[in-house]
């Protein structure tokens, strides 16, 4: 699909679309209670709390305007691009991408201080209503977000904010990993018996 077709597309369309792509489920996994991330072949489930449930379909938003993809690299960036303009007051998205911004810049450096500078001049979703913004067309809530084509070049201000942010990451990212690790061999063990249970009615 080209940029022209997509633009077009309804943002819930284009939602359903993301959803497929990436093997979400027809509901994007939103209403899973726990969600897996994987450290190479290890699994880390961690609870889907109802902060995170509230946040997530707004961030699969983002990707959308943005068109950062949901590897690693892609995440990193889209955590970014998230810190740069804003989570409002969604503290679960602050604590979440200021960790993943720290890991960005790990594994791909300049790639997450591109996205960081771009969110810097965007606006993110995080203050606006889920729905109206459904029904709206991909171009349409681009430019709502004020996204732009590129990585404007970067100023002073961004670097020094990008600094702080990667301090508050080391804090976000140890606080994170002190409360989920813990809870993984229940996100496990809670995985297996799903999985137990889907064989069980088939």
């Amino acid at each position: 699909m080209t940029p022209s077709e997509q633009g077009n597309l309804s943002m819930r369309e284009a939602r359903d679309r993301y959803f497929r792509d990436n093997g979400f489920g027809p509901d994007g996994g939103y209403a899973s209670p726990w969600v897996e991330l994987r450290l190479g072949p290890v699994p880390l489930p961690f609870p889907n709390t109802a902060a995170r449930k509230k946040a997530v379909p707004l961030h699969d938003l983002h990707h959308i305007v943005t068109g950062y993809a949901t590897d690693w690299r892609g995440e990193a960036e889209i955590s970014a691009w998230e810190i740069g303009a804003g989570c409002g007051a969604m503290v679960v998205a602050w604590q979440l991408n200021l960790s993943m911004m720290l890991v960005g810049t790990a594994i791909a450096p300049r790639r997450t201080f591109r996205a960081f500078v771009r969110g810097r001049r965007s606006r993110s979703f995080y203050r606006a209503a889920y729905e109206p913004l459904l029904a709206s067309t991909v171009r349409e809530a681009q430019a709502l977000a004020e996204v732009p084509a590129t990585a404007p070049a970067p100023r002073m201000s961004d670097a020094v904010l990008f600094g702080a942010s990667l301090l508050g990451g080391l804090v976000a990212f140890v606080s994170t990993g002190a409360l989920l690790v813990p809870l993984a061999p229940f996100g496990i063990l809670a995985g297996v018996l799903a999985k137990r249970q889907v064989g069980a009615k088939a």
